[in-house]
Parts: C-alpha cells; sequence; structure tokens
C-alpha cells in the first residue's frame, strides 16, 4: 500500500533537476521526462522511481512469464526496462554478436518511492513503510545543489562498423530485399568509447538539453546507466485503449528557418520515407491484432510529421481497444521487439538483422517504462540513447535507418550521423 502527500512547487524544471541529482544517490534511479511536450496521450511531466522493494531481474529465457508472476505477486506499479534481445524468448531467435555493456536482458523493480512532478505541484506517493520519509524527503530535494561540472577530456568515440564496411552491408541488406526474403529492415550500427568516466546525471542532462524530446529517460541499476532523449512512444495502455506510435522517416533540422520549412515539406512528401512508415504501421496494426477486440484497431495518425530538436520525424499512431481480462504482458510480448526497430516481416528481419550487425542491441531498442497495479502502462522505445556501465568504463550508442528498396547506402549512413549528431556533441565537446 502506498500513501499519498502533495506538495505546490515553483520552477518545476529546477526542482526536476535537483529531483534526479537526489534520486541518482540511489542503487535504483529511474527518471521519465516528457520536457512539456504537447505530445498525444501525455500523463505526467516526470515521474520518477527511486529505492527497489522487490527485484526481478534476468536473461530472456522464460522472461515474460516471470514478468506475469513477478507482476502478480507485487500487485504494485512496476518500472524498468525490456531488452531487444526478449526477442529470444518470443521466437526461436539468438544474440551471439559482441556485447560491452552486460545489462541483463530484463530488469523491473517495485520502487519504495515514487515521486510525479507536474508544472504546479509535487506529488510523493510511498510505500507505507517509507512514509514518514516523505516530508524529509521534499525539504532535501529543495535544498540539493545543482552542482557545475564539464569534462576534463574529450571523450574518443569510436566506430564499431567502418563506412566502406557499413557500405557493403546495407548492400547485402538490400540483396536480401531484392530477393524477398525481407521489404524492410532497421540496420543498427555502434558507436563506443571505453576507459570512460562519466557523470552519468550530468551526462543526461546536457543530452535533454540539446534534444528536448517526449519520451526522455534516465535509468540507474547500480554501475549501469542509460542516458536517453527518446523522441518515440512503444506503447502505452490506458484502460481499454491501446496506444503505439512508430517513427519511421527523419530529416535534419536547418538554423535558416526557410530552409528548415523546407526539409519539413520534403520529408512529407518524400516516397521512401513515406514507404517506410507505411509498411511499419502495416505490422503495428497486426501486431496490436493479437490482443485487440475484433475490429478496433485503428490508425489515428498516418505520417505526421513531427519536429524536435536535433530532427524531423514522421509519427504514426496506432490504436486498438482490448478486453477487460487481458494480462498487460500479452499486450507487450504480442508486439515486441517494436517494429519501428526491427522490419518486415518482423522474424526474417530480426535474423538478418543478427546476421550484419556486429554488436548485441541489449536494451537499445528496447524500451524503459513502467505497469500500473490495474494494468496501464507507457513504454518508450530506446533510441538516441547512451548506455554506460560505469564498472568497466564502457560507454556505447547505436544509431539506425530503415533500409529498402529504395535505399540509398550513402543516405542511410548519412542519416545515421544525424542521429548521432546529439550524443556525439556532448561527449566529444
Amino acid at each position: 500500500m502506498r500513501i499519498s502527500k502533495t506538495f505546490k512547487i515553483e520552477q518545476p524544471e529546477t526542482i526536476k533537476q535537483k529531483l534526479l541529482y537526489w534520486g541518482a544517490g540511489d542503487d535504483f534511479c529511474v527518471l521519465l521526462d516528457s520536457n512539456q511536450y504537447q505530445q498525444p496521450y501525455s500523463s505526467y511531466e516526470a515521474i520518477l522511481a527511486v529505492g527497489a522493494n522487490t527485484i526481478f531481474s534476468g536473461d530472456f529465457k522464460e522472461a515474460f512469464n516471470k514478468l506475469r508472476n513477478f507482476r502478480k505477486e507485487v500487485n504494485d506499479f512496476i518500472i524498468g526496462y525490456l531488452g531487444y534481445d526478449l526477442k529470444n524468448d518470443i521466437e526461436n531467435l539468438v544474440s551471439d554478436n559482441y556485447d560491452g555493456l552486460n545489462f541483463p536482458d530484463i530488469f523491473f523493480f517495485q520502487p519504495k518511492k515514487l515521486i510525479f512532478l507536474s508544472k504546479e505541484q509535487i506529488e510523493f506517493q510511498y510505500l507505507t513503510v517509507h512514509d514518514t520519509d516523505i516530508t524529509h524527503d521534499f525539504n532535501s530535494i529543495l535544498q540539493t545543489v545543482i552542482p557545475s561540472f564539464c569534462l576534463d577530456e574529450q571523450i574518443k568515440i569510436k566506430l564499431r562498423i567502418h563506412k566502406d564496411s557499413y557500405l557493403q552491408k546495407v548492400e547485402s541488406m538490400l540483396a536480401h530485399i531484392h530477393r524477398g526474403d525481407i521489404y524492410e529492415a532497421n540496420f543498427c550500427q555502434e558507436f563506443y568509447s571505453d576507459g570512460v568516466e562519466l557523470d552519468a546525471v550530468h551526462a543526461y542532462f546536457s543530452l535533454n538539453d540539446i534534444s528536448k524530446t517526449p519520451f526522455a529517460s534516465f535509468l540507474k541499476v547500480k554501475d549501469k546507466f542509460v542516458i536517453s532523449a527518446s523522441p518515440e512512444r512503444y506503447l502505452k495502455k490506458i484502460g481499454e485503449k491501446v496506444i503505439s506510435q512508430p517513427i519511421k522517416g527523419t530529416a535534419p533540422r536547418s538554423a535558416n528557418e526557410n530552409e528548415d520549412i523546407q526539409l519539413q515539406m520534403n520529408l512529407k512528401t518524400n516516397p521512401k520515407e513515406l514507404s517506410e512508415n507505411i509498411m511499419i504501421v502495416d505490422l503495428v496494426r497486426n501486431d496490436l491484432a493479437h490482443t485487440a477486440i475484433k475490429g478496433t484497431v485503428q490508425v489515428e495518425e498516418l505520417c505526421e510529421v513531427y519536429s524536435f530538436k536535433q530532427v524531423h520525424q514522421l509519427i504514426s499512431t496506432v490504436t486498438s481497444k482490448v478486453p477487460n481480462t487481458i494480462d498487460p504482458i500479452d499486450i507487450i510480448e504480442s508486439t515486441f521487439p517494436m517494429g519501428s526497430m526491427t522490419g518486415a516481416p518482423k522474424i526474417s528481419a530480426m535474423k538478418i538483422i543478427e546476421e550484419l550487425e556486429e554488436t548485441k542491441r541489449g536494451v537499445y531498442s528496447g524500451a524503459i517504462g513502467y505497469i500500473k497495479a490495474d494494468g496501464d502502462l507507457d513504454f518508450n522505445v530506446v533510441i538516441r540513447s547512451i548506455l554506460y556501465n560505469k564498472n568497466n568504463k564502457y560507454l556505447s550508442f547505436s544509431v539506425g535507418s530503415a533500409i529498402t528498396a529504395a535505399s540509398d547506402p550513402f543516405k542511410e549512413y548519412e542519416e545515421c550521423l544525424v542521429k548521432a549528431k546529439a550524443m556525439r556533441a556532448i561527449l566529444e565537446k
């Protein structure tokens, strides 16, 4: 059981920074941050979960059944991540590529302390055993000093796949497409650095400041960190309604207003970018149909342009209605991994991705989010994200693009560089 207490606040952005610096002092901490973005179906300005009362962590084997059991045993709000390689629990697939990060495939915890931030108030929802901490914690948060910090030296970023190799691999992907094995696949490459000392909280605020995306997140599990500026929602459930908002289609931003408007218009009418999005919308519709009440899957938005600080994106919104008896884990299992990060047909695309990529995706292109006791949930897609293992000092971020029959390998490579720009900007400054 949780005890709730609310306080009025001013300067929510400053409070948000203090919240994270305060919360990150614990071994287990997650911040979900909407950045006040007017995204359809937004619920909170920010959520902070601190301290683990109970934990579920492990590899992909029987992961979804174990998550079902964990959720039922806890019967409370749980928060954490789903790694991309949970695909191996759903289908007969493998993940044998190099992994420098060594994150568990899945991690969730029941937070001791839950804090919900809005523009005018902050609400504390603590487990009963910790309810006497609320006022003390609120005062501690207000008194938290936001430190100044700068990197002592530039972090040197390396490419796991160099340009010539990348172009060859895209040609191999195109050969699969021309043979009819697949018609789209999301091909990703890793940028990495080792021997890194990183202030993860500072890195989060630096990345967030230049990105301001609606599904940003910070996750700390002891010595492992995810620093995410994700613009994409994977899945949300509100009562009987399920929402998925796949992104496919990217264009750079320009500082020149007229050029920026032209880039936006070009994206909206680009046949290749539109076809990328529509193919994944079809896949998402099919995925949602597995748990939907018959006839309720709808496309509410198709290929709408959304503009973020770094890029323009094409986003579609697909919804369905599910029976009130449905287990929320069934909805996740029948749609995971999200189509925007795999391709179509999904299983064939994932097999080819594994052959051509050189690193295990892990948390990248998985999802971070929460499931409530009543079964409502909300998860992002882990993209535009830095992953960091403090113990072995390994830092990684990956980017990808959708390969279709109309793809130009050189342009796909340029798109990857555009998507990597924000992460490189805060690390290589």
